[in-house]
């Protein structure tokens, strides 16, 4: 379980805004094991959404290395980066980032589309992950006729989908009321409890102890890098 399966060492990175140079990043060095529930923190401009961005492989940093499950990741072009994150990185957003027109059961097998897999086996491991987030009833249904909550379940089901190595998620309670965000978290920590490593992005302290650690940012540099020694734990959510 001691697996080292993320290492940043001296990231930078920096931002020109007209003629000025905005330094978002300023060394950033960690690591994050297999299996880790990780919490990154921060006030806005602290670096957190540029940190998330470049863990996510969404962004390519301006100096330092990334090394994700052994690789270094840094220096890939854009096309091989698409195929680092749709197959080691499941993404759970704040505004669930679903297709409209397409099903429930369609927006979680899509990244199974970008992977390679044939229609058949896109459809049942869809319906897997589905029924692991208990929404066997709602396959069929479009977003607009989901609650938020459920929304927020089709979407971890679409990270989950292809056993990715790392769940990011940002700001996955944002949108949701607080028994739904409850509920959320209850099912990010199942998760979790079953092998995936979670890095999870917010600026809600009640959320962040939910992570067995937390990371909080500060102009640009780790401010404090804390086992939680006050976890929060929710029972298994019932249906919204």
């Amino acid at each position: 379980m001691n697996q080292e399966i993320i290492r940043l060492d001296e990231i930078t990175r920096l931002f020109k805004v007209g003629t000025e140079v905005v330094r978002a990043l300023r060394g950033v060095t960690m690591s994050i094991k297999k299996n880790e529930f990780v919490a990154l923190m921060g006030p806005s401009g602290s670096g957190k959404s540029t940190l998330m961005n470049l863990l996510g492989c969404l962004d390519t940093p301006s100096g330092g290395s990334y090394w994700l499950n052994g690789k270094d990741v840094s220096k890939l072009q854009d096309n091989e980066l698409a195929e680092i994150r749709n197959k080691e990185i499941g993404f759970v957003f704040q505004t669930f980032n679903l297709l409209p027109r397409l099903t429930a059961l369609e927006n979680v097998a899509l990244p199974m589309i970008y992977a390679g897999f044939a229609k058949p086996r896109r459809l049942e491991r869809a319906m897997e992950v589905l029924e692991d987030v208990k929404l066997t009833d709602r396959v069929k249904h479009k977003p607009n006729e989901l609650s938020g909550g459920q929304r927020q379940r089709v979407a971890i089901a679409r990270a989950m989908v292809n056993n990715p190595s790392i769940i990011l998620a940002d700001e996955p309670t944002g949108n949701l009321d607080s028994k739904t965000s409850i509920e959320i978290m209850g099912l990010i920590e199942e998760i979790h409890k079953a092998g995936n490593t979670i890095i999870l992005v917010t600026h809600e302290e009640d959320i962040a102890r939910h992570a067995h650690r937390i990371v909080r940012l500060s102009d640009g540099l780790i401010a404090s890098d804390e086992m939680n020694n006050n976890i929060r734990t929710m029972k298994f959510y019932q249906k919204s």
